[in-house]
């Protein structure tokens, strides 16, 4: 699985894809693997405009109690007084659906959830949310968050609660009938969906399902009585859910020999401000050596409030990142990631390139030529690894050879131009369009059009006798050939 997850808000087309089929489905992959400490957040309304565009978050993106609040304050403020906040619980399915749910233990909602039941193969009619695809297909606003931070989703009521200045009232299929709800006053609706992963008496996905029923008829009631709201789902605690067996032998088929992969961790990228976010840089793992000693720097770069960027400078056409660490190798380093912006008259468009990698230590630099990490400055550059190391595609040069200095950044990722917010814009990615499969598949075709090419000719090249017996004539003599 993943972390990092849903960040993109379901298109508006004239036949609105499936859950499954929304742009935003690998960062709801991605999300899986923080989903242990966040929960997904989907919102959805019936006024138009009250979220723009979703964002392409970068890799592992939280989104933390302060960027939930710039997202619910404008719909707060300029979008429909009644709030509807259906929150995964504890308890039974019972008061909405008149089924018991097993146990009441705690309930949670997941992206496994997402990816496991909701005909992710193409199978919508196997889903488990169909109610909620159909809600966000036709909601004229929507915005999908897949891992908002715990403690965020926790203080969810009583933020609605100040912000819209009305007790939150708990409520069922027949409370919600009996309320006259107004769309000039405020009321925040607490909708309680329990999901019971270790329930004996219901599978997961008839859990899900019932929520989801739950969800359609609520809908369908204040939709009859043309009533506007802003609704919210989420979860009360993280946690993941057990996959379905069954429906993993019958649907995936690759589960008996597969190992379960070990989740990685995810952390921030590094962003350089000036008076807004100029330069970002994000890195699954950052190691380097000096004399073939090596060192992870991770830990003590993504993630830091204390990182030293002392020495950064951005501008239109030129930015500067600078890494400065204290103690490493004995002494203070500092990496220097240069890159210039450049407009290319034969493309049209603006392109950056890195012009170089710097090493500063003990008054000495190290200079890395990377030339490669190049894209157009409306994008970000990505790449499974930026390395001076050959098994690792070398995009790292020393320009003096040999170098006492080693360099691997995996899953490498950086933004200098055009920044909007902490997060990536749409990936360059260094991996090229021919693979090496793509050529093996090239070259064997072409042989193989060589051999029926050669065929044909051969075929074509065969010719027939043009004398024959004639009776009336002398007989046609062959000459034998011994």
């Amino acid at each position: 699985m993943a972390a990092m997850a849903v960040a993109r808000v379901l298109a508006r087309t004239r036949q609105a894809p499936a859950l499954w089929q929304m742009r935003w489905l690998p960062l709801l992959l991605i999300a899986v693997a923080a989903a242990e400490q966040q929960v997904p957040l989907v919102l959805w309304s019936s006024d138009r405009d009250l979220w723009g565009p979703a964002a392409n978050t970068h890799e592992g993106h939280i989104t933390s109690d302060m960027q939930l609040s710039s997202y619910l304050d404008p719909a707060l403020e300029l979008g429909p007084r009644n709030v509807l906040l259906f929150l995964q619980d504890k308890g039974c399915v019972a008061p909405l659906l008149g089924r018991p749910a097993g146990d009441g233990s705690v309930g949670t909602l997941s992206i496994e959830d997402f990816t496991a039941y909701g005909g992710v193969f193409g199978n919508k009619q196997d889903s488990a949310f169909s109610n909620l695809e159909n809600a966000l297909d036709l909601a004229p606003s929507s915005l999908v968050l897949p891992a908002v931070d715990w403690y965020a989703v926790s203080t969810l009521t009583t933020y609605l609660q100040e912000k819209l200045g009305a007790s939150p009232l708990h409520v069922d299929l027949a409370t919600l009938r009996e309320l006259k709800l107004n769309a000039s006053l405020p009321a925040l609706l607490l909708i309680r969906l329990p999901y019971t992963s270790s329930s004996g008496l219901m599978a997961p996905r008839e859990v899900l399902t019932g929520n989801d029923e739950v969800i359609g008829q609520v809908l369908s009631t204040l939709k009859s009585e043309d009533v506007p709201y802003t609704a919210a789902l989420t979860a009360v605690r993280p946690s993941r859910v057990a996959r379905d067996v069954a429906m993993v032998a019958g649907g995936l088929g690759r589960q008996l020999l597969q190992k379960q992969s070990v989740s990685a961790v995810v952390h921030p990228p590094v962003s350089y401000n000036d008076t807004a976010p100029r330069i970002l840089f994000w890195a699954q793992n950052f190691s380097v050596a000096y004399k073939d000693h090596w060192e992870d720097l991770t830990s003590l770069t993504f993630g830091v409030q204390e990182l030293n960027l002392t020495g950064s400078f951005w501008n239109d056409s030129f930015a500067r990142l600078s890494l400065t660490y204290e103690q490493l190798f004995g002494t203070t380093v500092t990496f220097r990631f240069i890159l210039a912006n450049r407009f290319y008259p034969v493309s049209a468009r603006h392109w950056f390139t890195m012009e170089h990698l710097e090493i500063h230590s003990n008054g000495s630099v190290a200079y890395f030529n990377a030339s490669q990490v190049m894209g157009p400055s409306v994008y970000s550059f990505h790449c499974e690894y930026v390395s001076s190391l050959s098994k690792n595609g070398n995009l790292l040069v020393p320009r003096l050879q040999p170098s006492v200095w080693q360099m691997t950044l995996q899953d490498f990722q950086i933004q200098a131009f055009n920044v909007t917010g902490e997060q990536f814009s749409y990936a360059s990615d260094c991996a090229g369009f021919f693979s090496p499969g793509i050529w093996m598949g090239l070259l064997t075709s072409l042989f193989m059009l060589f051999i029926f090419t050669y065929g044909l000719h051969m075929i074509l090249s065969l010719k027939t006798m043009d004398r024959f017996d004639d009776h009336k004539g002398p007989t046609i003599s062959l000459t034998q050939i011994v």
